[in-house]
């Protein structure tokens, strides 16, 4: 970060739909920027009577132009959220739209952590292994390309968080991640319960409002072919890791 302030080493117990209200009524002002991001990211203090939280800005002022997504990719972190959402996975902080002082971007929850641990330290902890299942079928219905392995987070709380999903959801099969380590192991009962949950109900206009009609359709049809194979996908190509993998 561009400053000497320190991030909050832990933030006030909330909820996710009470982090959520407080991200969209909430101003906030800038800390620092997050030097280590592709696009213009931003620490950020949240300026509320109740709460002491912190969040991550990115503004679409500050996405670098890509050839294969379109402008917006902010709106992709939010439709990530929403997508843990609709699947019942406690995965993805809160993520909201807002206008801050760059204009219009994403705010999510901050989530304090060592930044030194990563997704294949966390993997080393058995307690770890189910949310960690949860992350790599969410990366597959989210189509994302970009699951790097520092993209995951053990919060000092010990919880394991899913973040920088904004490129996701499109339409052409583009995943890349580190996550292959249960690759043709069958999915547990209860997260194939979960995916058959998730497609037999309506899509939430959360989502669909974020999403174009042919990107909710692609990601619906992963969604059924991960439950018709019953098995966690794999890579028989071996090139579908992001560089670099942390």
């Amino acid at each position: 970060m561009g400053t000497n302030e320190e991030p909050f080493r832990d933030r006030d117990p909330i909820s996710n739909d009470d982090a959520v209200k407080v991200l969209e009524r909430s101003d906030f002002e800038i800390v620092g920027k997050m030097l280590w991001s592709s696009n213009a990211t931003y620490l950020v203090n949240v300026v509320d009577d109740e709460f002491a939280l912190q969040g991550i800005y990115k503004p679409a002022k500050g996405e670098r132009p890509l050839w294969d997504f379109p402008d917006g990719l902010y709106l992709r972190e939010v439709a990530a959220y929403q997508l843990a959402v609709n699947l019942g996975w406690d995965i993805v902080p809160p993520t909201v739209r807002c206008e801050g002082p760059m204009g219009v971007g994403s705010l999510q929850l901050f989530v304090p952590c060592d930044f030194d641990i990563h997704y294949f330290h966390i993997l080393e902890d058995p307690i770890n292994q189910h949310t960690l299942q949860k992350v790599c079928l969410f990366d597959y219905v989210a189509n994302s390309t970009d699951r790097k392995g520092g993209h995951c987070l053990l919060s000092n709380d010990g919880k394991v968080w899913a973040i920088d999903n904004g490129l996701t959801f499109h339409v052409d099969f583009k995943l890349r991640t580190v996550i292959w380590d249960w690759a043709g192991l069958e999915i547990p009962e209860e997260l194939l319960s979960d995916l058959r949950s998730f497609i037999e109900r309506p899509v939430t206009d959360n989502l669909s409002s974020l999403l174009t009609g042919d990107e909710v359709s692609a990601m619906m049809h992963r969604a059924r072919g991960l439950i018709h194979a019953g098995h966690f996908p794999s890579d028989h190509s071996g090139t579908r890791y992001p560089w670099p993998v942390i």
